[in-house]
């Protein structure tokens, strides 16, 4: 009984963490693949079952959270504060002026099932019918197959919920994992958060390339959902996908080069690359010299690439 319960619990987890990750993040939020309808609203509904609220809600956040990222126009930024990033944003009663789903999300708004599971753009009623929807599910599930069952899918959904929560914080905290591309931000890979939710802990990746299907890129970064969105390719299922590799090249902005720090107005010299009697150290015969320095604001000016969606806005803190 403990072993075949263990499995079903197993089963529900990956089914609603894949309507997350497959249907809400890279399907809704990115658009990264395509596919019929119905295929979109399997996953999403899976997604929805797991205590996840409003599919336009969570895009529209999602979206946003890429365009602001690490600044307060970003819905949860860690370091701005740890419960604010984890849940606080969660708590929110509706939408901000620069969050607002008729400017970041036109491509849902005008769907029935979107529009009704938004409540009017009231998150606490969104919540809350969400939270209806998934206990009377779980009720009926009593009903028919026990209440063993019912228990088991309804700790797999809530256990879900709390992934993306996790991510948004964790896979934010630079110490907590590597960059394979250097952003701007604060984005980090983190192994064991990747392994939790199918693949979304590549994040960096993610950061650095948004619009891609596949986030885990090298061959120790195992990326589930990107195997069901190929493997849906493959049967015919998703007509396009956008896929990255390793070895795509990165242009986006960066972080500001390090600089060193002169210590007196000798080290500001500039290097002498002739074979001169002179030198800047003003030794003779000495043909080294103390390295240029460049100016911080100059090494933090980039242009956004064109594989980023949407324009950084550039806020004032």
């Amino acid at each position: 009984m403990l072993i075949s319960l263990s499995i079903a619990f197993v089963c529900f987890y990956v089914v609603h963490m894949a309507g997350i990750t497959v249907g809400y993040h890279r399907l809704l939020a990115h658009r990264s693949y395509k596919c019929p309808k119905a295929i979109e609203y399997l996953f999403v509904m899976a997604g929805y079952l797991g205590f996840s609220s409003s599919p336009m809600w969570w895009a529209t956040l999602h979206r946003a959270h890429h365009r602001y990222t690490d600044t307060v126009l970003d819905p949860h930024a860690p370091r701005y504060g740890i419960w604010e990033a984890y849940i606080g944003w969660f708590l929110h009663k509706s939408y901000a002026e620069h969050l607002k789903p008729e400017t970041c999300s036109k491509d849902m708004i005008n769907d029935p099932l979107y529009k009704f599971l938004d409540a009017g753009g009231n998150w606490h009623k969104a919540h809350l019918l969400n939270s209806f929807i998934n206990f009377s599910l779980r009720g009926v599930m009593a009903l028919v197959w026990g209440w063993e069952i019912a228990a088991v899918s309804l700790a797999a959904a809530l256990l879900v919920q709390q992934m993306p929560l996790l991510l948004n914080v964790v896979c934010h905290l630079p110490k907590a994992g590597y960059q394979n591309f250097n952003t701007a931000d604060t984005s980090v890979n983190v192994g064991w958060v990747a392994f939790l939710t199918l693949g979304e802990g590549w994040h960096n990746n993610h950061h650095a390339f948004p619009g891609s299907a596949r986030h885990g890129l090298k061959a120790s970064e195992i990326d589930p959902s990107w195997l069901i969105i190929r493997a849906m390719k493959a049967i015919g299922l998703v007509s396009w996908s956008n896929e990255i590799s390793i070895n795509t090249k990165y242009k986006g902005p960066q972080k500001p080069a390090a600089v060193p720090v002169a210590s007196n107005i000798s080290d500001m010299a500039v290097p002498v690359t002739g074979s001169g009697s002179g030198s800047a150290t003003g030794k003779p015969g000495s043909t080294l010299g103390k390295p240029e320095l460049t100016p911080v604001a100059v090494l933090s000016q980039h242009t956004r690439s064109a594989n980023h969606r949407r324009s950084r806005m550039k806020i004032k803190q």
